[in-house]
């Protein structure tokens, strides 16, 4: 069995901890950003492939 280290056990099967850190160095982007750039990025694309694709027929 597992030795107990300070309240944990030494081995974690595979899982691994995700901790929240506030650093303040690190670039912050908001979820609705993210999908606007997204959507943006994706109505783009669309615009594109009427306008250039080749249509198969």
């Amino acid at each position: 069995m597992a030795k107990k280290q300070g309240g944990r056990l030494l081995s974690s099967a595979g899982l691994v901890n995700y901790y929240e850190s506030e650093d303040r160095r690190a670039i912050h982007i908001s979820p609705a950003t993210v999908m606007a750039v997204a959507a943006a990025i994706g109505i783009v694309i669309l615009l594109l492939n009427i306008l250039y694709g080749k249509h198969v027929q």
